[in-house]
This record gives C-alpha cells, structure tokens and sequence, in this order.
C-alpha cells in the first residue's frame, strides 16, 4: 500500500508539509470529514518537527481545507473545497485597497456582458419568475425614493448575482459575488445615487430582465454591458473631480 506522505523535502520542509497535505485533499485521498493521522504519525511519515507541523496544519487551516478540533477525539479534519476559498482572497485583495476603481469597472465592462448572455441562454421558465420577483424588489425601492438607496443598492446587487447564479458556473458565482459584495465601497464613495440615477438605473434593471425574459441573450448580455461602462464612467468622473 503506497504511503499517504513521505518525508518532507529538507531544503524547503515548512512548504512541503503544506503541499502534500493540500494535495492529498485535493486529489480525494482524503476526502471530507477524514480525519488526519494523529499528530506523532504525521510527524513520523513526513519525519519534520512538531513545531513546523503544528504551523503547517495552521495555515491548512487557514486554507479552509482542515479544520482543527481540539479535545477528546480531536485533530485534524478535513473540509470540503468551496468557491468560498478562492473569494476570501479576492475579498482580502479588494479591500487591502491593491483594486483600484478602473480595475473593478475594466473587468466588470470585459466580464458581466458575457456573463448575463450565458446565464440567459441557461434560464429556466422558473429562474425568470425569480427575475421578476427581484425586480420587484428593486421596483419598490425606487417608488419610496433617495431613503431607500441602501436597499434599492442591495437589490441592485442580488439581481446582478441572480444572473451569475443562473450560469451554474462556479467560477463566475465565486469571482462576481465577492465583486458585488465589496463594490458597495465604491459606491458609497464614487456615486451620488440621487433618484434621477435611481431611475436610470431601474431603467437598466427593466430593459435588462425583459431581454433575459425573452431569452434573447445577445441583447441581454449588451444592455448590462452599457450599463457597467456608464455607471463605471460616472464613478471615474466623481474620481476625476474630487482629485482636482
């Protein structure tokens, strides 16, 4: 039976404790809910010591591929890989401010076209009755006026989320969710959302959803398109003014 480690490389120990352990998880020789062999077994198959394993399991953690439990019946144990891993160091990369506001509005202009055509051409008759009931949503924020800019701002974004969820492709629902979730800051920053912006917007939302309704995906895809490079132009112009 072929070993689950080997020693670890001397040259480079920390790191390889960490790549091996990673890629048993990631190849399935250790699934969800395995638990890693007790702390002096690890130590003597990957022959390291146990202060650069307990360091190695650390940063595992902090992955989010193990999950440490302490106590009685305690260890290592390992935890499904999710999307979420690859959104908290995006979410990490945005808000450590290293995004500026052109690098948000250049890969949303480049990306969410593409994005809303697919998840249009892969809609189904129940997805469009959930696009309505968002609209809605957005609807009645916009009829209380400028008061409801946080809320109309949130369904703004659950509707923009809508259609990457209905791509059923993973990376668009990691990427553009943790997109969506820290633009809010640009926002608040960049954009006076005043209710003839609201409106507009609306608009946008309403000739966006009554494309996607149709199925025509080309269309869709266009319209969002539009709407990201203005929106994304107002907030660049507000950037301009206030450096000057």
């Amino acid at each position: 039976m072929t070993p689950l480690f080997r020693a670890a490389r001397q040259n480079r120990i920390f790191q390889d404790v960490v790549e091996q352990i990673q890629e048993a998880i990631i190849q399935g020789q250790l699934k969800v809910g395995d638990r890693l062999p007790a702390e002096r077994e690890l130590k003597e198959m990957l022959e390291t010591s146990r202060s650069t394993l307990r360091e190695a399991l650390r940063v595992l953690e902090q992955k989010g591929l193990i999950e440490i439990k302490l106590g009685m019946g305690g260890g290592a144990v390992v935890k499904a890989v999710t999307p979420d891993l690859v959104s908290e160091s995006l979410d990490l990369l945005i808000r450590s401010h290293q995004v500026s506001l052109r690098h948000i509005a250049e890969f949303r202009e480049r990306v969410e076209g593409d994005m809303v055509a697919l998840a249009t051409q892969r809609m189904t008759a129940q997805d469009k009755k959930e696009l309505q009931r968002l609209l809605d949503v957005a609807r009645k924020c916009v009829a209380r006026g400028v008061e409801a800019v946080p809320d109309f701002l949130t369904a703004d974004k659950n509707l923009h989320l809508f259609f990457a969820r209905k791509t059923r492709n993973p990376i668009y629902i990691s990427i553009l969710k943790t997109v969506h979730e820290n633009i809010r800051r640009y926002y608040d920053e960049y954009l006076v959302m005043e209710e003839p912006v609201m409106r507009e917007n609306m608009q946008d939302l309403e000739n966006l959803a009554a494309a996607a309704i149709d199925g025509d995906a080309y269309k869709a895809g266009d319209i969002a398109r539009n709407h990201i490079l203005r929106f994304s132009g107002y907030m660049e112009m507000r950037d301009r003014q206030k450096e000057e």
